[in-house]
Parts: C-alpha cells; sequence; structure tokens
C-alpha cells in the first residue's frame, strides 16, 4: 500500500509539472558568461564554456569537440565587441540552430588605440555596472528559451543584479578612500580599461587590448622610463597570460609583483576567483593592497 501511494504521488507530480520545462543547454565562450549563465539560471540550466579556467579567451583554439558541443547547444552566449575572434569560424563549422546571444548588447564602450588603430576595447565586464547589463541580457534570454520555467529564472536574476549592484557601490566606496596619487597601476595587457574609466583608477599596459599584441621594445623602454618617473612601485601579472613582461617591468624598475589579477578568466573552483562576484572583489582587493604599498 506504502509502495503504491509513492507510486500515485509520482505521477501527480509529473502530471502537475509544466509539459514545456526542460534544462535549458548553454554553452558560453568562456568562464565569466559560463558563471553569470549558472548563476542566473540555476537548476534550470546546463553551461559548458569553451575556454576552461585560466584561459586566454583572445587567442583560444577550438577543437572538434567544441563543436559537437555547439551543435547540441540551446543558447549560445558570447561576449561579442571582437572578445572571441575565433567564435564566428566555429559556430558556421558546429551548423548550430542555436540563438547566439551577445551580451554585451546595449554597453556603452571605450576605444583605444592598438598598432595604430581605433578599436573597440572587449573588456566591458571589467566594470560592475556593466556587469548588470550582462546580467540583464543573460536573464532575457534564459527565459526566453525555457519560458516554463521563466518566473524563478527572473527571479534569479533579479538577486543576481542586486548583487552586482551591491559590488559596484562597496567598490565606488573602496577606491574613493585612495589618494587619486597612488591610482596608478600596471598589468599585463590593457584589459581594465572600463574597471579604469568606473573608478578613476589609471591602468597601464605593456601590451594591447588582445594578448596577441606584441608591445615593441621602445614601448617597453617608455614604459619602463614612466615607471620612474612616476614612481609606480608596484606591477601585476594576469592568470590568463606570460608573466615574462611584467617580470621584466619589475627588474628593470624595482618595482615589486603587487600579486596576480584575473581580467578575463576565473580561476579552478579552489582558487581566488571561482566566480564573477568573487573574481571581481578579489582583483579589487589585490589592487588596493598594491596601492597601499606605494
Amino acid at each position: 500500500m506504502k509502495k503504491l501511494l509513492v507510486v500515485i504521488l509520482g505521477l501527480m507530480i509529473a502530471a502537475s509539472a509544466p509539459a514545456d520545462a526542460r534544462t535549458v543547454k548553454v554553452v558560453a565562450s568562456f568562464t565569466v558568461l559560463a558563471d553569470m549563465a549558472k548563476q542566473i539560471g540555476g537548476v534550470h540550466v546546463e553551461v559548458h564554456s569553451l575556454v576552461g579556467p585560466n584561459g586566454d579567451p583572445h587567442v583560444y583554439e577550438p577543437t572538434p569537440a567544441d563543436g559537437q558541443t555547439l551543435a547540441g547547444a540551446d543558447i549560445v552566449l558570447v561576449s561579442g565587441l571582437g572578445l572571441e575572434g575565433w567564435m564566428d569560424r566555429l559556430i558556421r563549422a558546429s551548423g548550430t540552430r542555436a540563438p547566439v546571444v551577445v551580451a554585451s548588447q546595449g554597453i556603452v564602450t571605450r576605444h583605444m588605440v592598438d598598432d595604430g588603430k581605433e578599436i573597440t576595447d572587449p573588456h566591458a565586464w571589467n566594470s560592475a555596472a556593466n556587469g548588470v547589463i550582462y546580467a540583464r541580457n543573460i536573464t532575457d534570454a534564459l527565459a526566453s528559451a525555457d519560458p516554463a520555467d521563466a518566473a524563478d529564472i527572473r527571479a534569479n536574476g533579479a538577486r543576481y543584479v542586486k548583487q552586482l549592484q551591491e559590488l559596484d557601490a562597496w567598490v565606488r566606496s573602496e577606491v574613493k578612500t585612495m589618494p587619486l596619487s597612488k591610482r596608478k597601476i600596471i598589468t599585463s595587457h590593457d584589459a581594465f580599461g572600463y574597471m579604469g574609466a568606473a573608478y578613476n583608477i589609471r591602468f597601464l599596459a605593456p601590451e594591447g587590448f588582445s594578448t596577441e599584441s606584441e608591445p615593441s621594445a621602445r614601448d617597453v623602454a617608455a614604459l619602463i622610463d614612466q615607471i620612474r618617473k612616476e614612481k609606480i612601485k608596484v606591477v601585476y601579472i594576469e592568470n590568463s597570460n606570460d608573466p615574462r613582461l611584467v617580470q621584466q617591468l619589475a627588474s628593470a624598475t624595482g618595482a615589486r609583483i603587487g600579486g596576480k589579477l584575473y581580467p578575463e578568466a576565473l580561476s579552478e573552483p579552489d582558487g581566488p576567483a571561482p566566480t564573477y562576484t568573487r573574481m571581481f572583489r578579489y582583483n579589487v582587493e589585490t589592487l588596493l593592497h598594491g596601492m597601499q604599498g606605494h
């Protein structure tokens, strides 16, 4: 009798569930987008990131398995703004029919000169206020893909947006405690322009917006002179690219390595930056610690 009741109860639950409820298969180009989709989609999504933890989204080389993963996707998330130069070819080769969602849609973009050409800075998520725009775009995409669970997805999205807004307010408050004269940062490549503009921090980098850029000997020499002239005491390496150039700058100027930053790739789950919000907070705390030591 007890077994019969369990069976009947199970049938009743199944019958009451919406017929079109499903797990949405999301394929994201890199870890920041993948984490946002997980936070917003919750139990309603299955998320795969093509570029893994500590990976470089500028120079990633897709595999045949990536094409198969895309072919089975319900949604493809990209950041856009020229970040994933390899993504369009992969999407075409995979034959996927999944909608491609550009999470940066609506961002007020920055422009910069790289190798004599004006380009769009693709690292928009390094402003938490821009992270809110990403989150809202992803929320809309997931809710559209899964109407049966849309209310839950939108509730998750609203909670996540609130977290990002609180994070943005915290960063602004913390940075204000630091004198402008100390807000000078040297990093591997120019990935923190949006953070600099949002929070009034000055970032300098030997490489351009992409890790594919190779700085000239003249550029490096000029940056060494600037570091000495402005008495910048701390430089930072990044998790997703070669640290040797920054180490060269430190050796030539006497500056110390202030730590490792995570500008465009999350850490492994047991690392210091396993989610977007923890990455953002970790980067800011690391930068503030370095500024205090100037």
